[in-house]
């Protein structure tokens, strides 16, 4: 199983030196197109706590809690995370109906979004930079309005 051993930002970042520009170029995307999601560590949740284990860098932050634990948990709006060989990048803000990211499927360029609205990405230069920094832009504004919530 593929695993980023990091403990920070700078360090997830830079984990794969091969994917390092990508990381860092997508990082600054989401920044800019979405200032007001502030960018920490996702360390994610020790073994046997409820939540995710896998590590990320995060963007926003919200709590939820799992029927197993009264326990609330912290988790990103939006999560940047590297896979074995592709980049993951996840939103938890949504409307009613689909994953908002769904609406995006066919604009990104050769990204591809999952019906839970997860968009993977293999190369960087296979995307429409432009039309994610919009999507992101719109999952900003949703959150502010209140059309989007995290869940």
């Amino acid at each position: 199983m593929f695993k980023v051993n990091a403990a920070s930002v700078e360090e997830y970042l830079s984990f794969d030196p091969a994917r390092e520009q990508d990381m860092r170029a997508l990082d600054a995307l989401i920044r800019t197109a979405a200032p007001t999601l502030s960018r920490w560590f996702v360390p994610g949740t020790p073994a046997g706590q409820p939540g995710m284990t896998m590590t990320m860098v995060g963007y926003g932050r919200y709590q939820y809690t799992v029927k197993s634990s009264p326990t609330p948990v912290s988790w990103p709006i939006l999560g940047l995370a590297l896979q074995k060989n592709y980049i993951s990048l996840y939103n938890t803000a949504n409307g009613d109906g689909p994953a908002f990211t769904c609406a995006y499927d066919g604009k990104l360029g050769r990204a591809r979004i999952s019906a839970r609205g997860v968009i993977t990405i293999a190369s960087l230069a296979d995307v429409d930079l432009a039309a994610l920094a919009e999507m992101i832009t719109a999952i900003e504004a949703g959150l502010a309005t209140g059309q989007l919530v995290p869940h």
